[in-house]
């Protein structure tokens, strides 16, 4: 079941109260670019939930496949492995950067941004950091962990895929890849952070910053940016 919503801009948000099978987001995501390309639909923020699943994007390599437990699917878009399931907020972006600055850097900048700003009402510090895609913070045992991951894909300069951020997942289920390709370091989550949330709970603040991420796509990214 789909609650759906209009945001600034005649955006459409779409919420998905029910697992949506990793091939089947991947499909509709990939004609609903080509139609947002076409000038034919309207563009769209999709939030979601998987069942479990590992994805290679572009770069993955073999070696990084430890454990194959779930189905895996070849995502098309930049990276390496990456396990989606439950517990994990899956939110993907599909919107018209001809209508805004055309910078894709930019783009991922804004979409770590966004969860980095998010990340502060739950108590959480997140961060991005030079040379490793996605959002860190500092775990449990005072190490770097992954709490979040990004990954996307720019067609004829709209965007598709987008991020996803651990709130109560079953960590285990990372151990059956190498996370992104980084071995030395781990994954987190809000729940082992003990600043856990219900779905519902994470996507109104994460909407009650969307106006600051998509002001932000507006502008060119500086050249250089603080990690």
């Amino acid at each position: 079941m789909n609650t759906i919503q209009t945001l600034p801009g005649d955006i459409e948000l779409r919420i998905s109260s029910e697992p949506v099978p990793y091939r089947e987001a991947l499909a509709e995501m990939t004609e609903r670019n080509a139609a947002i390309a076409a000038g034919e639909a309207r563009e769209l923020i999709w939030f979601l939930e998987h069942p479990p699943v590992y994805t290679a994007g572009t770069s993955a390599a073999v070696s990084d496949l430890l454990d194959p437990r779930f189905e895996v699917v070849e995502a098309g878009r930049g990276g390496r492995y990456t396990y989606h399931g439950p517990g994990q907020r899956v939110v993907y972006v599909l919107l018209d950067l001809r209508k805004r600055a055309r910078d894709a850097r930019g783009f991922v900048h804004a979409l770590e941004g966004w969860v980095i700003d998010t990340l502060t009402d739950f108590g959480v510090e997140g961060f991005r950091s030079e040379g490793r895609i996605g959002i860190w913070t500092s775990d449990i045992d005072g190490r770097e962990a992954k709490i979040g991951a990004i990954g996307v894909r720019i067609r004829k300069w709209v965007t598709m895929h987008g991020f996803a951020v651990n709130i109560h997942p079953d960590l285990t289920h990372f151990t059956g890849i190498v996370p992104c390709g980084i071995e030395e370091f781990g994954v987190t989550s809000l729940k082992r952070l003990n600043k856990d949330a219900e779905f519902d709970v994470w996507d109104k603040a994460l909407l009650a910053r969307a106006d600051a991420f998509l002001g932000a796509l507006e502008t060119r990214c500086p050249k250089e940016t603080p990690a």
